[in-house]
Order: C-alpha cells, then structure tokens, then sequence
C-alpha cells in the first residue's frame, strides 16, 4: 500500500476524532447551554430538532457539490467552521446568536459527515479490505475524550467558551494541516462525466440500507437520551450510577468498532451485520426485562457492541452497491450523501418516539420498540453482500491504489 494512501488513512481518522470531539461538546453540555442563553423548555426543542435538520439540507447539497468538487475540499472547510461554530456557541451574547451559531454547525456537520465518509468509503475500496469500521472508531473515541473534557468543565463550572476555546485552538490547526493528505478517487471533481455518474443510484435501491441507518440512530438516540432517566426511574439505581450507562456504552462502541473490520474481513460484512443486529436487539430486551441496574447496565453494553458496527457498513455497502452498479467516483458520492440523511432522520425520530410510548404505555415497553426496529436490519443484511468483491477471508481485492492522489491544492 502507498505511503499516499496511508497518510490519507491516518488523516482521515483524525478528521473523523475531531468531529466526534466536537459534537460531544455540544451534545453534552446542552444544559450549560441553556442557562447561558435563558432558553426556555419549550424552546429549547425547537433548536435541537433544528441542528439535525439542517444537517440533513447540509448533507443534501454536498451530494450535489460533490459532482464538481473534490470531497476533500468540503471536507478540508466544513471541519473548521463546525468548530468555530462550537465556539460561537460557547461564546455568543443573545439568542440570535445562539441560533446562527447552531445554524451554522448544522449546516456544516451535514457536510462533514457526508464529505468524511464518502472519503472513507473511497478509501476502503482503494485498500481493498474493510477499514471503515475503523474510521467510526476515531469518532467514538473522540465522543469519550469531548464528553470527558465537557465533564471537566462542568465540575470545575468554566464558562461555555473557556471549555470550547483550547479544544478550538488544538483542533483547527491540526485538522487543517492534516487536510493536506486527504485522498480522492481519480476523476473526483473532473466536471461533467463525474455529475452524470452522481445520479447513478436511485433512492428505491438504496431503500433498505437508508431503513438500516434509521434504525441504527434510533436505537443510538435511545441509549443517548434515555439510558441515564431508564436507569434511575425505573431500575431504581441513583443519580450518579444513572450516569455510567452511557459511558460504557460510548467504551463498548469503541471496542466493537477497533475489532469489528476483522471480523468483516473475516466472515463478511453480512454475518457482521447480522450479528450486530441481533446482539442488539438482545441488549434491548435485556435493558426491558432488568431487574436491577447492574442488569441494566449490561444490557446497554450489548447495544454498544451491536449497535457499532451497522452505520458504518451502511455507508461501506451503499459505496460499493454504487460501483457495481457501473457508477464511478460521484455514484459512490451521492449514494453515501443521500444515505447520511437518514443518519438524522433516526435521530429525530429516536428520542421522541421513546418518549411518547414511556409516557403513553411504559418505559419497558417502549424499549421494546426500537429493539423490534433493529431486528428488522436481519431481514435486510443481504443488502449488505457484495456480488463484485467480498470482504472476507480470501476474498480481498487486490490491494490497487485506485483512489490514487492526495489532494494538496485548495
């Protein structure tokens, strides 16, 4: 494999370990961010829903910008204004600016995330071998180093903008440099024939894998927004056991991300995904049936082993379901941009769904919804299989550089 290959693996990863740092900062400190602004309950759903829709629109254009731009140029721009939107958030005077400053996050983490992973998707069809699972793992890994250092700064109660401005300061620098070593697919950004190939995959094709990523952030939502009120209101654990459940699941996601591309190049992306589904949905009607919190508890570690490795092969079998259909660099593009949108449809739909059947019916219960929803994913692991090239053992592709260049221009 070519040293440009891999220094566009290692900065890709990096890029996919900020953008994890970044959105727990946010994500975690939403109460903080609350009382600085005087945003009222009512309110206050209002600006969540608006970041992820907005993210959706953000990752919509890209689809459309990629057919003339190179994804490591939206990339390369949207890692920075995601984290200098962080900071305005931590650092605005009025609502007006808290609103702009979330606008513009949206926006740009749309592009971020849709940008990221179509050069991740390009990157593992050039070592042809599994690596994405591998990229999400930098992300999870930054997850826990945000929510860390946004634990930090509540214990120590630093304003929003002395906990947001050093990660700030680290961050941009190095996410810019490493931009430098990006990696496209040849013919990425060459004009006209790459837009026509950029249609090649229509949404009905992508139907399955696009119920697949919904599912999946249903089910992340969940353990995001209720592991912690579950485990203190109905297993009866305390304020600060409550806590732990998240944390482990963010560890477990870790650790079955950094395995998981050897199991996929072991038994196949469909075993993986099947197994991942079921051991899921396991984990969901453990944390139903709990007796206790230690039970509990380890129901939620078997979420964040199952639930790990689905959003990653989504992406990886939408880029090569793209290929074999005969599209080139911007099939692959606006298959994996129009799949990203459905990464925020689940996350809409997650917490809020919980919600509504705890309220209406039980908690219990209601976990027993999006444990139905992932089972749903065995049904459709096939969507998963590679007619053209298995990712298993014996069935790597040869180790071809075809995403071929760095990206060192602007």
């Amino acid at each position: 494999m070519t040293d440009v290959l891999r220094r566009g693996r290692v900065s890709l990863a990096f890029g996919f370990f900020a953008q994890g740092v970044a959105f727990a900062l946010l994500v975690t400190r939403i109460p903080a961010v609350q009382d600085r602004y005087g945003v009222s309950d009512a309110l206050l759903p209002v600006f969540l829903a608006a970041v992820p829709v907005l993210a959706g629109i953000g990752s919509v254009v890209t689809g459309r910008l990629v057919r003339r731009a190179r994804p490591s140029r939206l990339l390369r721009w949207s890692q920075p204004v995601v984290l200098l939107a962080l900071l305005g958030v931590g650092a605005g005077d009025g609502v007006a600016a808290l609103a702009v400053a979330l606008g513009f996050f949206g926006l740009a983490v749309g592009a971020l995330d849709a940008s990221m992973n179509m050069l991740g998707v390009s990157l593992q069809r050039a070592y042809g071998r599994s690596i994405m699972l591998g990229f999400h793992a930098a992300y999870s890994l930054g997850g826990i180093l945000g929510a860390s250092l946004a634990w930090a700064g509540a214990h120590w109660d630093l304003a929003l903008w002395v906990s947001y401005l050093p990660v700030v300061v680290v961050l941009l620098p190095l996410a810019l440099v490493g931009s430098r070593w990006y990696v496209d697919e040849e013919g990425a950004g060459a004009g006209g024939p790459r837009a026509a190939e950029g249609a090649g995959v229509g949404f009905k094709v992508l139907f399955p894998l696009c119920l697949v990523m919904t599912f999946a952030y249903i089910g992340d939502s969940t353990v995001s927004n209720w592991s912690a009120k579950y485990l203190q209101d109905v297993l009866g654990s305390s304020e600060q056991l409550a806590t732990v459940p998240y944390n482990v699941y963010m560890v477990t996601t870790l650790v079955g991300r950094a395995l998981g591309d050897l199991g996929v190049r072991r038994f196949g992306a469909v075993a993986v995904v099947r197994g991942g589904a079921v051991v899921a949905a396991g984990g969901f009607a453990v944390v139903a049936g709990a007796p206790g919190a230690w039970a509990g508890m380890l129901g939620f570690t078997l979420l964040g082993l199952g639930l790990c490795v689905l959003v990653p092969q989504t992406f990886a079998a939408a880029g090569r379901l793209a290929e074999e259909r005969g599209g080139g660099p911007g099939a692959s593009d606006a298959a994996v941009a129009r799949l990203n949108v459905f990464n925020y449809v689940g996350f809409l739909i997650g917490s809020p769904l919980v919600g509504a059947l705890g309220d209406a019916w039980s908690y219990r219960g209601a976990m027993l919804v999006p444990m139905v929803l992932v089972l749903v994913t065995v049904a459709y692991a096939r969507s998963f299989e590679s007619q053209r090239d298995r990712y298993g053992d014996g069935h790597e592709r040869p180790r071809t550089a075809d995403v071929g260049r760095g990206s060192n221009g602007l």
